[in-house]
C-alpha cells in the first residue's frame, strides 16, 4: 500500500509558518514549495511526510484536543531516537524537536524519512506475493524485534527513559488506572480481569529496549523485497524493560486468519496478517523463543495484559471522540472494539490461550 495520502480534514498544518520555521532552523534547504502528506496507518500521533525539492523529512506531532499527562511526548520520543539510531539502525535519525506551540499548535520532531513499503492491510498493487513470502515476512517481524532487544543500551543515555526494577507491576496498575480515567461505559467482566492482573504479574525477564507498538504498520519493508525491513517507527511507547511485554504487545497485534470477526475488523481492513502464508501467533512465540533464548512459559499472562492495554488505548481514543476533542470518524464506533477486546482478554485469562 502507499503509505502516504492527502492530508486529513482537520489535521492540516500550517504550511507557510512551518515552511518559515524549517528555513530559520534547518542549513541548506533547496528553493521550491513546501508539500505535505499524512502517513494514513496510526491512530495515536500524527504523523505526516515532508518535501521541498529532493528534501524529504517525517513531522511526528501530538494528537489534536487534550492529551493525557505524559501521553505523547516529543521531547522523549526525540531524544530516544537520537541515540537508538546509533544502536539499531532501523530507527530513524531525528533532525530536530520544537518544544513551543507557536509553529504548528504544539511541540513537534522531524526526522529522516525512509521509502520503501508499509504492509497495513494490503499488498502493493500488481504483487502477490506468495505463501513462502508471506512465511519470511513473518520470520523478518521476528528477526527484528529479537535484534531489538539484543541492542545494548548499557553505558548510554538510554539507561535514563526506564525503569526496569517493578516495570511490569507499574504497567499493569497503570493501565488500570487509565482505564477508570477514560471510561465511558460500564464492562462488567473488567473488575475480575483487573484484579487477575495485578494477582499473577511473573518475574521481569533481564531489562532491554522495547519498542511497545511493535506491529506491521510500523515497520517499513523494502520495495524490491518485501522480506527486508529497513525501517521501524512509532517509537512514542518504548522504553527499558521486560521484553517479553514487547512480545505480548507485538502478540495482540498479530491477527490471524481464524479470529474472531471483532478482532479482524476492529480497526478497519483486516491487517494483512490475516493472508495465507503468515505464521500464527503461537508459530511466532515458538520462533522468538528459540531465536532470543528466551524462556516465554509465561507468555499467556504477557498477551492476556496486551490485549487489556490495547483495549485501553482504544477507549482513550473513544473518550476523546465522545468528548468532541476530535472528529475522525474512525472512531465512532471504537466503543464496540474496546468491548471485544476486555471479553477477549477476560476469557484468556481464564483458557490460557494465545
Amino acid at each position: 500500500m502507499l503509505d502516504t495520502i492527502p492530508v486529513r480534514t482537520g489535521e492540516e498544518l500550517p504550511i507557510q509558518e512551518l515552511d518559515d520555521f524549517l528555513r530559520r532552523t534547518l542549513n541548506d534547504l533547496p528553493d521550491g514549495k513546501l508539500k505535505v502528506q499524512q502517513f494514513s496507518a496510526g491512530h495515536s500521533n500524527l504523523t505526516y511526510a515532508l518535501k521541498i525539492g529532493d528534501w524529504e523529512a517525517v513531522l511526528r506531532r501530538p494528537p489534536l484536543g487534550p492529551i493525557a499527562p505524559k501521553a505523547h511526548d516529543m521531547a522523549r520520543e526525540s531524544k530516544l531516537l537520537s541515540v537508538l539510531h546509533e544502536l539499531f539502525s532501523l530507527a530513524p535519525k531525528p533532525y530536530l524537536f520544537h518544544d513551543g506551540s507557536e509553529v504548528i499548535g504544539s511541540p513537534f520532531f522531524i526526522m529522516e524519512r525512509r521509502h520503501g513499503v508499509v504492509l497495513d492491510t494490503s499488498f502493493p498493487e500488481g504483487t502477490a506475493p506468495t505463501e513462502k513470502v508471506c512465511h519470511s515476512i513473518s520470520e523478518s517481524f521476528v528477526d527484528t524485534l529479537v535484534q531489538l532487544h539484543e541492542a545494548n543500551y548499557k553505558g548510554t543515555a538510554l539507561e535514563q527513559i526506564g525503569h526496569p526494577d517493578g516495570f511490569m507491576e507499574r504497567q499493569v496498575n497503570g493501565w488500570i488506572r487509565r482505564y477508570e480515567r477514560a471510561k465511558t461505559n460500564e464492562i462488567r467482566e473488567v473488575e475480575e480481569l483487573t484484579e487477575w492482573l495485578s494477582s499473577n504479574v511473573p518475574q521481569s525477564q533481564e531489562p532491554t529496549i522495547i519498542h511497545y507498538d511493535f506491529k506491521c504498520n510500523n515497520m517499513m519493508f523494502a520495495k524490491n523485497d518485501l522480506t527486508k525491513v529497513v525501517g521501524v517507527f512509532d517509537w512514542e511507547m518504548s522504553t527499558i524493560g521486560d521484553p517479553l511485554a514487547d512480545v505480548g504487545a507485538a502478540m495482540s497485534y498479530w491477527v490471524q486468519r481464524d479470529d474472531p470477526e471483532f478482532l479482524q475488523y476492529g480497526l478497519g481492513k483486516p491487517p494483512i496478517t490475516v493472508q495465507k502464508g503468515f505464521m500464527t501467533r503461537n508459530a511466532l512465540i515458538e520462533m522468538y523463543a528459540k531465536k532470543s533464548g528466551r524462556d516465554l512459559s509465561h507468555i499467556h499472562f504477557y498477551v492476556t495484559f496486551a490485549y487489556f492495554k490495547l483495549a485501553v488505548i482504544v477507549q482513550q481514543i473513544f473518550y476523546r471522540y465522545k468528548k468532541g476533542q476530535t472528529q475522525d470518524p474512525r472512531f465512532a464506533n471504537m466503543d464496540k472494539f474496546v468491548y471485544g477486546l476486555v471479553q477477549h482478554a477476560f476469557e484468556q485469562s481464564r483458557t490460557k490461550e494465545v
